[in-house]
């Protein structure tokens, strides 16, 4: 079993070290795991799922408003934009923010063409966030499960 426990236990540092390097995640996600402790194990898991609940709206949203050909409401699409900026950033999500910011340029210029292809690069990084941070949290659930404690990763 301490082999099983160590084997995740490398997987999972491996990983989260992964997610930094890749550029999907920065500091800011380092900092949420530390308000994370014993009274609140699922803290980190709950903040993100709210995340990528708003990023669906707010995603969603945007689209709406691109899909209104020559009566695009530049203004509504930079406020939503504007938005999921912050909570990507209080998150750690580094991709999606950073696309945030060239969507939000977009808006700004109101590059209706420019607005399609960056909101369509968020969708893409919001759901292969949302399906990485579930494999890492996946992980992590089974170190508890075989008994073994969440590692501390150091990046």
């Amino acid at each position: 079993m301490d082999t099983l426990i160590a084997q995740l236990q490398r997987r999972f540092c491996d990983f989260t070290i992964s997610l930094y390097h890749q550029g999907f995640l920065d500091d800011q996600f380092t900092e949420l795991k530390k308000l994370q402790d014993e009274c609140s194990p699922d803290f980190v898991a709950e903040v993100v799922t709210l995340f990528f609940e708003d990023c669906e709206k707010l995603i969603s949203n945007m689209a709406r408003a691109l899909d209104q050909t020559g009566n695009v409401d530049f203004k509504l699409v930079g406020s939503s934009v504007h938005q999921l900026k912050g909570s990507s950033s209080s998150v750690g999500a580094k991709r999606v923010k950073g696309l945030c910011v060239t969507l939000k340029e977009c808006c700004d210029s109101q590059n209706y063409e420019g607005c399609v292809r960056c909101l369509q690069q968020v969708d893409i990084e919001y759901k292969t966030l949302k399906a990485k941070l579930q494999d890492l949290f996946n992980l992590e659930q089974q170190i508890v499960q075989a008994g073994g404690r969440i590692p501390q990763v150091d990046i």
